[in-house]
């Protein structure tokens, strides 16, 4: 997963809870209920939630969505092969079978992919879902014109590296097979054990060829879940969505469908929304937020007022925000000198600087602290929570700088917990304990992303961050230090250029598992084996809280998304 700033997108979590004040215990299911005003608890269906949000749900294709995007809103319109499952904590990290009956059915090395589609499947209009209406669905995320969607399909199918979608090759794509309307067999021309998370992506979606209308699809997309596009206004600026009568709970355990209508706002300033839903007043009482998280200051008034805090749902992305190396830069080609950077961190600082505790997790590792992400603690270079600048200045000596050193650090201007001012600012500011002085080189966030993902431009020193696009340590290992994955006409986010044959064929090994938690063992520990060449320097793992209007109810906070399942809530 690309940074969010980057390409909109929105997986995995750890731990989640209810909070009934700052510093609450994890609450189970059924206290993650939020009380409506008439103190009932119980989710009924009927009523309207309202979706209030800052960043507009745009390019509403599956074609064009990254993940589920927006906070789960296209998840209530295109069901997929797989899905998360829809539960709080760590049972929200696997997948389960969503349109097919099981999660897939694996030949022995994993290249051959086999699922059959669920018994009584339709769209909104009441017709059968196919299996070639997935793998129309599927090719036409190839087409140039509705690009913006995952790119891992052109990467595993078989013979899709130059396929440009059905609008201009009509032969469609070998590699996915429907034998007949239940059953599609897809071929990878590698092993991929995690194929049943792809599966998972919009791309996965179901499109009747016969209403594909290309690029305006995303105005009135054919729905496959609960809910169909009523109205999708300003490229998703107003999103209304209504029940679709056709869909099915005897298809679909995963949503529960609750309001009658769902209504989307966006636009929104952030502070407006918060202040709405700390109100409550008139269709706010029964309104959400999937992608506003409280700040320090709003945080602070919360907390001390019982009922908001009763209000608050706590999610930890699996995200992690660290400090990355161009080895190819001076003087960081000496890893003394990575190596007395990652001692003198003050992540005390650093965590201050994001927020404080309540919304920022001080972290060693590159993968995020989670099971399902193959989480193995270690710290390569401990220097306590305050950083140690002795130890720093050792290095520093050894590396030939005994009078210190100076660097420029290269963050954005953007207020973005991975690459703020605040965090550069703290950084400079323990380097100096150590004898490191720090120019801070402040860009624009269009021009600061430009610079860093561009391996002729990218400095040798500077702040980002990274999530994954499903729970496990693959995506979150392979495209920052995997050799292949370095991009020289492109987007690049192997800023240290590591090309280890043993990295790679590790890689390649682990991908090759259909077992899970096996897999998840190995990322871990390939973690360990990579942290120790300081190529990175991680900060910390952001904690999201967001607000819930007063008569919401169900409130669940998956391990994947780390934002509230609209999928899940009530509002009556």
């Amino acid at each position: 997963m690309r940074q969010p700033s980057v390409i909109a997108r929105r997986v995995a979590a750890a731990s989640v809870s209810l909070v009934v004040a700052a510093g609450a215990a994890a609450c189970g299911p059924k206290d993650n209920d939020a009380k409506g005003s008439g103190g009932d608890s119980t989710p009924h269906k009927g009523g309207t939630l309202t979706v209030l949000n800052s960043q507009p749900q745009t390019d509403f294709d599956p074609a064009r969505l990254y993940t589920s995007g927006g906070g789960n809103v296209p998840s209530l319109v295109f069901r997929t092969l797989t899905t998360r499952n829809r539960a709080d904590g760590a049972a929200g990290a696997k997948v389960v079978p969503d349109l097919a009956t099981d999660t897939g059915r694996p030949s022995k090395n994993a290249t051959v992919w086999t699922y059959t589609l669920k018994k009584g499947l339709t769209y909104e209009d009441g017709t059968p879902i196919t299996s070639a209406d997935i793998k129309y669905g599927i090719e036409r995320s190839f087409a140039p014109e509705l690009s913006g969607g995952a790119p891992y399909l052109r990467d595993w199918l078989t013979g899709a590296a130059d396929y440009q979608g059905p609008y201009k090759d009509k032969k469609g794509l070998s590699a996915i097979e429907t034998p007949d309307d239940r059953t599609i067999v897809f071929h990878l021309n590698k092993p991929e054990g995690e194929f049943p998370f792809l599966a998972t992506q919009t791309q996965f979606a179901p499109v009747p060829r016969s209403k594909d209308t290309g690029t305006k699809y995303e105005e009135h997309p054919v729905s496959s879940g609960p809910y169909e596009v009523v109205k999708n206004e300003n490229d998703g600026e107003h999103v209304l969505l209504k029940r679709n009568p056709h869909w099915s709970e005897a298809t679909d355990d995963q949503r529960k469908a609750y309001p009658d209508t769902i209504d989307v706002r966006s636009g929104l300033d952030s502070s407006v929304i918060d202040q709405r839903l700390s109100a409550s007043q008139g269709a706010d009482a029964a309104a959400v937020t999937t992608d506003t998280n409280l700040g320090p200051a709003e945080l602070a008034k919360v907390t001390g007022d019982k009922d908001l805090a009763a209000r608050v749902g706590t999610g930890h992305f699996g995200y992690t925000n660290y400090i990355a190396f161009n080895p190819t830069v001076k003087p960081f080609d000496n890893p003394k000198v990575r190596e007395a950077i990652a001692y003198a961190v003050d992540r005390s600082s650093v965590v201050n600087a994001a927020g404080g505790s309540a919304l920022a997790e001080p972290a060693t590792t590159f993968l995020p602290n989670q099971k399902s992400f193959g989480y193995t603690p270690y710290d390569p270079f401990p220097a306590g929570p305050s950083g140690n600048p002795a130890k720093a200045r050792e290095l520093l000596a050894q590396a030939g700088y005994k009078n210190g050193l100076t660097v420029t650090l290269t963050h954005s201007n953007a207020k973005d917990f991975a690459t703020s001012p605040e965090i550069a600012t703290a950084l400079q500011d323990a380097l100096k304990k150590a004898g490191i002085t720090v120019r801070l080189q402040g860009l624009e966030d269009n021009d600061y992303r430009d610079t860093v993902h561009s391996v002729k431009t990218e400095p040798g020193f500077f702040l980002a961050g990274w999530g994954a696009d499903w729970p496990s340590g693959g995506p979150f290992l392979a495209p920052i230090f995997d050799g292949r994955q370095i991009v020289k006409d492109g987007a690049n986010f192997n800023a240290s250029r590591l090309d280890d044959k043993s990295v790679n064929n590790e890689i390649d090994a682990i991908n090759k598992l259909t077992d899970l938690d096996a897999a998840a063992k190995r990322w871990g520990a390939l973690d360990k084996k990579i942290g120790g060449r300081a190529l990175v320097v991680p900060l910390f793992h952001p904690v999201y809280k967001r607000l819930v209007g007063k008569d919401v109810r169900n409130v669940v906070i998956s391990d994947w998304t780390g934002v509230l399942d609209i999928s899940q809530v009530a509002v009556k």
